[in-house]
Parts: C-alpha cells; structure tokens; sequence
C-alpha cells in the first residue's frame, strides 16, 4: 500500500482540507497521513473563523511521519503564512522527495483569505522548486504570474510565467473562464490540455483539494504526471456531477466516486 500525506489545514465541513484529502486518498486505496497548519471554522456558508498552528508543531508533524512512515507521494494545500511556507519548505528539503504537488491556497469560495499576501513570495521561491506539479486556478494564477487571464492563450502566458519563476510543472484549472473546464498543463517545453464539459453545479466545495488529492495519490500509485492528471479530472468531474446537496450554500462534492484509470497505462 502507497503512503500519501497532506499538509494542509482542516475545514470543519468536511469539503475541503485534510478530511476532503484523506477521503480521497482512501478512495484510491492509499494509506493517508496528515500534517495539520490550521484550524478553520467553516460551513457550505463560508469561513468564521481561522487558527493557524505554531510552525514547531507543523514541523514536528512532518519530521514523525517521514522518520517512521516514509511518503510516496505529498501535497499541500492551506499553509496560510509566509513563516508557515518557509518551514515546511525547510523541514521538506531535508528529504529525498519526488511527488510533492502544491495546491496554492489563497482564498475560500467565499473570499476568505487563506494565504496572505506576503506568502506568495516565498510559496513561488522557497516552496514550489522542491514540487513536481503546482495546480493554480485562474485566480491564484493571476496572483502568481502577475497577469490577468482571460483566454485559453493568456493561461498559457501564465503558465509560461510561472514556469519561469521555477515550477518544474504547471497545472492551472480553468474552472473559472466560460465554455469547457479545460485545465492547461505545461512542462516548460509543451503544453497539454485536460477538458471536461462545463457543469450547471451549485456543489464545488473543495473541488482543488480533491483534485490534487487524486493527482497526489496517482504518483504515489505510480502513473505517470500526465495519466495521473488524467485521472485526476476524470474523478473530480463524477465528483463535481454526483455531489450529494450537503448544506445550504456551496456544498462539496461526492468524494467516493470510483477511479476510472480505463485506457491508461501505469507508469514503470
């Protein structure tokens, strides 16, 4: 059995976070660990309140797994604060990673701020050199690329940017522009893209934190980058299609769809 681990903060709704990644790991038969950031205190409504955890203690979290567990393969999600990043990204460096995915977290659906501005930085320049992948979506992208998008040819610009900026792989989610959800992928020498019909969903709660998650799962599994995107929109579209109606504002997604790897080959 593969080992995943997330370091991200928790939603006490259970959409999104470390329970929405732990659901997901599970359902791709990985054995989930977590290394928590923060508190939040959150709905389908939106976020009351946030308490970010002492960086000694998100070190410590992340040092007792990798001395006594090992990990396959890891991502992050919420980490809030520029002293949070640089920790992390000190402690990481320590070992020997090779599938660690960054979601930049910044803002809820809501607008909650969840990275603040002066952690952008050192998310760019401390963090994201140590990952295979970093997964935008449109409106985090802006922020780290310093553009706007509005076109399937800006995010390519974007994803240039950010490549640029030293990402070794570049996801960024097109969830947000009209027509298709059509995600682009840039290796810094071609790009590639991931389309699924566009939506009517009300429920998309967590919908970058289950789509990393299964990203995250697929490299420890072994596939490929590019098959374990694949998968990865495959699952998070039943996800988003299937969401059971949870709560009265923006509900998650249905986190037990069965992974479809049909037509892909494994990697290695």
């Amino acid at each position: 059995m593969k080992k995943t681990l997330t370091i991200a903060g928790s939603d006490s709704g259970g959409g999104a976070g470390i329970q929405a990644d732990l659901k997901i790991f599970h359902q791709f038969e990985c054995y989930g660990m977590s290394a928590l950031t923060a508190v939040t205190a959150q709905n389908t409504q939106g976020v009351r309140d946030v308490a970010t955890l002492p960086v000694s203690i998100i070190q410590n979290q992340i040092i007792a797994i990798f001395e006594d567990f090992g990990v396959d393969a890891l991502k992050t999600g919420m980490l809030s604060t520029s002293k949070i990043i640089s920790a992390v990204a000190k402690t990481l460096s320590s070992y020997d990673i090779e599938n660690l995915v960054i979601d930049p977290v910044m803002r809820a659906k809501d607008g909650s701020e969840l990275l603040r501005d002066d952690a952008v930085d050192a998310l760019i320049g401390k963090l994201m050199p140590l990952a295979i992948l970093v997964t935008p979506n449109i409106s985090e992208a802006e922020i780290m690329a310093e553009t706007r998008i509005t076109s399937l040819q800006s995010m390519q610009e974007a994803a240039r940017t950010i490549y640029r900026k030293g990402a070794q792989n570049v996801l960024i989610k097109g969830g947000h522009l009209h027509g298709d959800a059509t995600d682009i992928f840039f290796d810094g020498v071609t790009f590639k893209t991931f389309t699924a019909p566009r939506l009517k969903a009300k429920n998309t709660h967590g919908t970058g934190c289950v789509y990393s998650a299964a990203i995250t799962a697929n490299l420890a599994l072994g596939y490929r980058l590019d098959a374990a995107i694949e998968i990865a929109k495959r699952f998070v579209t039943e996800a988003i299609k299937t969401a059971p109606d949870f709560g009265l504002g923006v509900g998650p997604l249905n986190h037990f769809c069965a992974p479809d790897d049909s037509d892909l080959e494994n990697a290695d």
